[in-house]
């Protein structure tokens, strides 16, 4: 970590500013649409409000607060939060089921990442008919589009830069959201009685269709999720200062609104929206203004920590290889510009299908819901493993699963609504990620592996047979294998029998993604002194995994401690001290022709060789010189080879064919 990262993961002003900008976006803008949403059409009462308020406090509280802030900061990995990095910690456990709250929590959240931006900015501006209630559908439609579409391109700048510049504006923010909603609650203290946990209860156990408004509660909590993945941005530190200050702001903001809502008992709220509502006519274009702002920074919280997540998937091969862009020098600032894109398009979509944020509130939530659920489940197995903690981790078990259990249910009444569309998204990543998993298993399982011990003289034989060209100086293959023991079979396929491939120095590189977020190391073993070398490269999810440059500084460090020689060793190029040629070559696995493979398998290598088709290829993965790259495809049976009914006829003798012929004539 360099030095300005370093400052802004300790506790201090900056860094707590900084995670204003980036950590509290979505969250921080929940009270524009919360309440309204939980009254909907009901006719406004004394117990909706009380219910709805305790609802609202006792969320942020156990799930915000509690099992976030405090419990999902304490599981990170190095520094790093998100389900990736908790999916990091667990798996060493060699539990093979935690793959799967990974993978469902990434496309939950992404699929989130459409609804999202939408329906906060959508919200925001909406404001504007407060101000102008002639003002059309269709202008504020325009208005939307053309905020996202500026949001969308600022992306590419970093999250740093967004920090910098949104972190003063949410200060603001919550001051202001926090001293209007103040200023009501003043005039009412009547409404802190919805602290008691029994109004709660009693909204969701007495009140008609009570229950079912715990979806629309549960939207003041849904950038918690976003607040874990980004914790690298930030700092577990930052982020627990910040979040004090901000719960105490949100809570203003919503029991002002309860009080203003408690004056207009017997009515429903029909158009008006309280957040506005409360502000003071002298007040209401500037709270528009910065609720637009604010929904701004909503968008990007839930941005990065989608470019977060997508990045550590593709490090641990469960999503196709994207160009990953670093806009700054800081640790944990990426940007994926097909993601960017991705989610541009998506909102857009969203904004024109729904049009209004009422209508989105349907799709909202739900996805969210899921991936909270498989970050318990694994936050739950971290402390019953790691901690050894098991009575902790039974009544961790209890309590959020049946808070979130309850959530869920209650979204899923959203489905027909606009749940179906988010739920749609999340299935088409899942089953995209599920696909390159099972591909890979599949790979894994029917690669072979052959003892190189077996094959050094035959190297040496081939590095001294002149008689095959020279394919080139240094040959470097990539290997599954990860060990100096066992080789792919493949690679030995290649360079023996496909066609001859002499050189003088092979080497074999094995990248391996481990669980610690930020690791950069290698080991080298000689296998022939100054002839061939077995490398292993051991990379963090987190890491640039650009082997060509890394290969570069391993052959750097080799040539000083004069394990090899970087000079060129043709003859006249050697003497004018020219540097050694190299030339990689990449195996690409084919199921073999010759395979019996199920239909379902045959399914899932269709669709890993159409989702590589639309991918980054292998070299351009790992950053090679394309120049210098050769790719072979070589076959793999992925099944028992296919059974053939052949008979061979028996030759006939002279005889026989004499007496044949002179039967047909």
């Amino acid at each position: 970590m360099d030095l300005r990262n370093s400052k802004l993961h300790k506790a201090s002003a900056a860094g707590v500013l900084v995670a204003m900008g980036i950590i509290y976006g979505d969250i921080g803008t929940s009270p524009i649409y919360t309440l309204r949403f939980i009254v909907g059409n009901h006719i406004i009462t004394q117990d909706l409000i009380f219910g709805g308020l305790s609802c609202v406090f006792w969320t942020l509280t156990l799930i915000t607060t509690f099992k976030y802030v405090y419990l999902a900061l304490n599981a990170d990995n190095k520094g790093e939060g998100g389900i990736f990095a908790l999916y990091a910690l667990v798996r060493r456990y060699k539990a093979n089921w935690v793959i799967f709250p990974a993978i469902i929590g990434c496309c939950t959240l992404i699929a989130d990442g459409f609804i999202t931006p939408a329906i906060s900015v959508t919200s925001a501006i909406e404001g504007l008919r407060t101000l102008n209630p002639e003002i059309s559908q269709q202008t504020i439609l325009t208005i939307v589009i053309a905020i996202l579409l500026a949001l969308f391109l600022f992306q590419q700048f970093g999250s740093s830069v967004v920090g910098k510049t949104f972190g003063p504006v949410m200060l603001i923010w919550f001051l202001f959201i926090g001293a209007i909603g103040l200023s009501h609650l003043s005039a009412n203290f009547e409404v802190l009685k919805a602290l008691n946990p029994v109004y709660a209860y009693d909204l969701l156990v007495k009140y008609p269709g009570g229950f079912w408004i715990l979806g629309a509660v549960f939207l003041c909590t849904t950038g918690a999720e976003a607040m874990y993945s980004d914790l690298g941005h930030c700092g577990k530190s930052n982020i627990r200062i910040g979040w004090g200050f901000v719960k105490i702001c949100l809570l203003l903001s919503y029991f002002g609104q309860g009080a203003w809502l408690l004056e207009r008992q017997g009515t429903t709220l029909g158009e008006s929206i309280p957040f506005f509502e409360i502000m003071p006519q002298s007040l209401l274009f500037i709270g528009v203004i910065l609720a637009t702002f604010a929904t701004i920074i909503a968008s990007q919280a839930l941005i990065s920590g989608t470019f977060t997540l997508v990045n550590e998937a593709m490090k641990l091969k469960l999503w196709p290889a994207t160009r990953v862009r670093y806009p700054s020098q800081l640790k944990g600032q990426i940007y994926i510009p097909a993601i960017n894109w991705i989610l541009m398009f998506g909102c857009i979509i969203v904004v024109f299908f729904f049009k209004e944020s009422s209508a989105m509130e349907g799709a909202y939530g739900l996805a969210i819901t899921f991936d909270m659920l498989m970050t318990t489940s694994l936050l739950v197995y971290y402390f019953s493993t790691s901690k050894k903690s098991t009575i902790r981790s039974i009544v961790l078990a209890f309590a959020f699963f049946s808070i979130e259990g309850a959530f869920l249910i209650s979204n899923l009444s959203k489905f027909s609504h606009g749940g179906w569309f988010s739920f749609s998204i999340a299935f088409i990543f899942f089953l995209m990620m599920y696909i390159l998993l099972r591909a890979r298993n599949l790979r894994d399982r029917h690669t072979e592996f052959v003892d190189l011990k077996h094959y050094i003289p035959l190297i040496q034989d081939l590095q001294n047979d002149t008689s095959v060209p020279k394919e080139a100086t240094n040959l470097v293959y990539m290997a599954v294998a990860n060990s100096k023991r066992y080789i792919d079979s493949n690679i030995i396929y290649s360079i023996f029998k496909k066609r001859p491939k002499r050189a003088d120095v092979y080497w074999f590189i094995h990248v391996d993604t481990v669980d610690s977020p930020y690791t950069s190391k290698y080991s080298v073993d000689t296998i022939i002194p100054k002839k061939c070398f077995f490398i292993r490269i051991k990379l963090g999810f987190k890491s640039d995994h650009r082997v060509n440059l890394i290969f570069n500084k391993i052959l750097h460090d080799m040539a000083e401690a004069a394990e090899i020689d970087l000079i060129s060793h043709y003859d006249s190029l050697q003497r004018h001290s020219m540097p050694a040629d190299f030339k990689f070559i990449i195996l690409h696995s084919l199921a073999s022709v010759d395979s019996e493979i199920s239909t379902f398998d045959n399914l899932i290598i269709q669709g890993y060789r159409f989702i590589k088709s639309h991918s980054l290829s292998t070299e351009e993965m790992y950053g090679l010189e394309l120049a210098n790259v050769e790719v072979e495809r070589v076959p793999i049976m992925v099944g028992p080879p296919a059974k053939v009914r052949i008979k061979r006829e028996k030759e006939e003798s002279e005889r026989e064919k004499e007496l044949r012929y002179h039967g047909d004539n």
